[in-house]
């Protein structure tokens, strides 16, 4: 069988992740993230992706475009496993890239989350491969504004334009969510904070932000967590700050919505990784 490779590095020089898997199985539930851009594409297998309420057909040659708060989720639809390539690049990297490429300090947003693009794929693959194995010196930068340069020529659009218009009230649980993620919160809380009924908020909120609300605190849980552990806590600590009930019931949900475990992706923030080129393959046989 397949041995399945779960591979990331983090790029100090150009302040992104990037991720190599191969050979998986693992669904993705809903989510979003909502401090990074995400580019990826994939190499082999197919999945049904369902972004914003639509669904898509993902297979090879398929790059995904997904800005922050994008919410999405995706599923095996075949018996091959998947291998996909990707990146996570900060919202204050791409607000930094926006300003080189357009010379206007604007965060840019993508205005299709599915595309297959031979032009674009050929910025893509050189430069992950580049920053997977530490090389390329200043090409890698190069490769990458060339990017999202051409990205931001044919699918951008100002960001604010991706982002829905919600009722006050939603944006209000939202907020309270934010604020309070670290703590145990009820839906009587949110719906007492934003004066809707349970039913109410759970049909508006869902319609809105095409996520349920227990969904979006779970994410915000698991972001603010990465962030933690990219600051170097142990993933006990993020745990505890995050508000998760365990340890348990965190690394299931981390490894759910990332891919890895809390602990594989702290280490790639160690010093001792950082001196051994950047980069960790874990490999899992089912």
């Amino acid at each position: 069988m397949k041995k399945e490779v779960r591979t990331v590095v983090y790029d100090e020089e150009l302040r992104l992740e990037a991720y190599h898997f191969e050979g998986i199985l693992q669904p993705f539930p809903n989510h979003f993230h909502d401090e990074y851009y995400v580019i990826g594409f994939v190499e082999g297998g197919q999945r049904m992706l369902y972004c914003k309420n639509r669904e898509y057909i993902i297979e090879k040659d398929c790059i995904l475009l997904f800005n922050p708060g994008d919410n999405h989720a995706c599923t095996q639809s075949d018996g091959e496993r998947f291998d996909y390539r990707g990146f996570n690049i900060p919202k204050e990297v791409m607000l930094d890239l926006a300003e080189e490429v357009t010379g206007k300090r604007k965060l840019p947003g993508f205005s299709e989350n599915v595309i297959i693009d031979d032009e674009a794929a050929s910025y893509l693959r050189p430069l992950h491969e580049m920053v997977m194995k530490g090389m390329g010196d200043f090409g890698r930068e190069e490769t990458l504004l060339l990017l999202i340069s051409m990205l931001i020529q044919n699918y951008g659009q100002p960001f604010e334009q991706c982002i829905p218009e919600c009722r006050q009230e939603i944006e209000k649980a939202c907020e309270y969510m934010k604020q309070h993620y670290a703590e145990r919160i009820y839906l009587d809380q949110i719906c007492r904070h934003t004066g809707l009924s349970k039913s109410t908020l759970l049909r508006a909120f869902t319609k809105s932000k095409g996520i349920t609300p227990y969904r979006y605190l779970e994410t915000i849980r698991i972001n603010e967590a990465k962030k933690l552990l990219g600051q170097g806590a142990a993933p006990v600590e993020a745990a505890i700050q995050t508000g998760f009930a365990d340890q348990s019931h965190f690394t299931n949900y981390f490894n759910s919505f990332i891919g890895l475990t809390p602990g594989c992706y702290n280490e790639i923030f160690s010093p001792k990784n950082r001196d051994e080129s950047q980069e960790d393959t874990y490999g899992l046989t089912e």
